[in-house]
């Protein structure tokens, strides 16, 4: 999947955490000193190229460095291996070798887990979770960081997990903000060198009060993808223009080993230069029909070229699909992506009417030069009659419908799980009813593997049921009916749900076209996809009109 092969290297012979048919063979002693040796070269040639330090990269994440470290994938005899001295020699012999190359002044820090988070090989856990840990528990942590700091690291950039538990490393948005707050506050009080934390500090409050009492510097990965801005805006008290990050992981580690990272709501991320929006030729009056994302981002983008635009929505209220989607909690970063672009209109002067319906008898009222149709998706009805009524997972998280005790979600896919865990977190009994092989998608093509795993294992959690493979027979006034394994199971519902997809909402423009030139749709009009391709859509079209 990853290009891996059996010539891959590991402390002890172990299988590949991501395909377990791959069996990677143990390092030998000459190659751990050739590791070393790469090491030590990498913070020589940084320092001659002018870098003030390094930072090993690490003892965390299930990485090489970290599985010497960890019992349960070294199971070496040898001086590398064994008693926990032994286990952590190469990442101190790392750090000694880098002090003695490149002076004892020049500093290094390390990425360093705390806690792995492993309830056993490829099962993390999740927060909150009882179990007990296989892999590096916290006084395991406190006992190595202190070795770390004698041995000469300068500090610790602290965070949790291994591959075995990858949501740790790389949050999705189902955890809470701040996560290694607590781990940074740990081992303040054992260690003297500064701590750094990442971890969803992107609120400039929670950063703030972290300083000195979590940590001493505060790290951002993903929210610079984002906005490139980032600092420079809370320098300059332009917090409400941060664009934030929703930590979905599309753009970034869901396509780095695809194609290069990127951001699912930041087209230009890493390619400022490339895609920067040039001033455009001709002004023009644009009209744009919807708010959802992809109106918005049309919007943001070609006002910014210079563009007049005059955005419709029918509604009284930004978002679309999204306004829905963001109503649990652990979707509240696309709360704040709404807010952002209510802002972007409000600095660019948008032409904003809501409550403002258009068709082809007004459309002409509005004096487009072109007209950008961004009309959306609407959810697909679950067909037949039925002994109950069938709701949409969009009534339900809106507060339209009322939701029983025991409910059916019919479909698995990202909608239905994730409306599952809301209605589980807030005290259903839910099932999901799958027709294939697995809910979700496919792993690493339809979701990332962090937010996948992370949220096959919180429907664990919270006891929600799966039937994979089972196709519904009949939906009873109390009950759902669905054979599985040639064999009839019955569930009760006294709801059920059906998120079995979205069809675009094209019809507006389909009559639009027929009548008028310079017509173009964009977002889940043209196409049903995620955030990420609504906003990628609409920029591309806004650079180039």
């Amino acid at each position: 999947m990853f290009g891996l092969s059996k010539n891959n290297i590991v402390p002890s012979e172990n299988s590949n955490r991501f395909d377990p048919s791959v069996i990677h063979r143990e390092i030998t002693k000459e190659e751990i000193e050739r590791l070393i040796k790469k090491f030590t070269e990498s913070a020589a040639i940084a320092k001659m190229a002018g870098f003030d330090g390094v930072e090993v990269h690490a003892v965390h994440e299930g990485y090489l460095l970290d599985q010497f470290t960890l019992a349960i994938f070294n199971r070496r005899t040898d001086e590398f291996g064994g008693s926990l001295e032994n286990r952590i020699k190469v990442p101190v012999a790392i750090v000694k070798a880098i002090k003695q190359v490149c002076g004892k002044d020049f500093p290094v820090s390390l990425r360093f887990s705390l806690k792995s988070y492993m309830k056993a090989v490829r099962q993390g856990a999740v927060p909150g979770e009882e179990f007990k840990e296989v892999g590096r528990d916290i006084e395991e942590g406190i006992t190595i960081a202190k070795i770390f700091e004698k041995m000469g690291y300068d500090s610790l950039n602290v965070d949790a997990g291994t591959y075995d538990s990858w949501y740790w490393n790389h949050p999705p948005m189902y955890f809470e903000d701040g996560m290694y707050r607590k781990f940074g506050k740990i081992l303040k009080d054992y260690v003297n060198i500064p701590i750094i934390l990442a971890g969803r500090m992107d609120n400039p409050d929670m950063a703030e009060e972290a300083i000195d009492v979590c940590c001493d510097i505060v790290s951002y990965g993903r929210p610079l993808l984002a906005d490139n801005e980032l600092v420079t805006k809370i320098k300059t008290d332009r917090v409400d223009e941060i664009r934030p990050c929703v930590s979905c992981h599309e753009g970034c580690i869901g396509r780095i080993s695809k194609s290069h990272m990127s951001c699912a709501i930041n087209p230009t991320a890493v390619r400022e230069t490339e895609y920067r929006l040039e001033p455009a030729l001709k002004k023009e009056t644009i009209l744009v029909i919807g708010g959802g994302l992809a109106g918005l981002e049309f919007a943001r983008a070609a006002s910014l070229r210079g563009h007049k635009i005059i955005l419709c929505e029918k509604t009284d209220k930004f978002g679309g699909n999204i306004i829905p989607g963001c109503v649990p909690h652990f979707k509240r970063h696309d709360r704040e992506l709404i807010k952002y672009y209510e802002r972007q209109m409000e600095l660019l002067g948008v032409d904003v009417r809501f409550n403002t319906e258009v068709n082809v008898d007004n459309v002409e009222s509005f004096g487009a030069d072109k007209i950008i149709v961004a009309t959306g998706s609407h959810p697909i009805h679950f067909p037949g009659e039925h002994g109950q009524e069938i709701l949409t997972a969009d009534e339900v998280l809106l507060g339209k419908k009322e939701v029983g005790e025991n409910v059916v979600m019919i479909g698995g896919g990202l909608v239905g799980a994730e409306t599952a865990l809301w209605l589980a977190q807030n005290g259903k009994n839910v099932n999901i009813i799958e027709i294939k092989d697995n809910i979700i998608g496919k792993i690493g093509v339809d979701v990332p593997h962090m937010n996948y795993w992370n949220l096959q294992d919180l429907l664990k959690f919270h006891k929600v049921g799966v039937y994979t493979k089972s196709n519904i027979t009949d939906i009873k006034e109390n009950s759902v009916v669905f054979e599985k394994d040639n064999e009839s199971k019955e569930v009760k519902a006294d709801t059920v749900i059906a998120a079995i997809g979205y069809k675009s909402d094209d019809s507006l423009f389909k009559e639009l076209d027929e009548k008028y030139n310079y017509v173009y749709k964009v977002g889940d009009c043209r196409k049903v996809h995620n955030i990420m391709y609504s906003i990628w859509d609409a920029f591309e079209i806004a650079r180039t009109i």
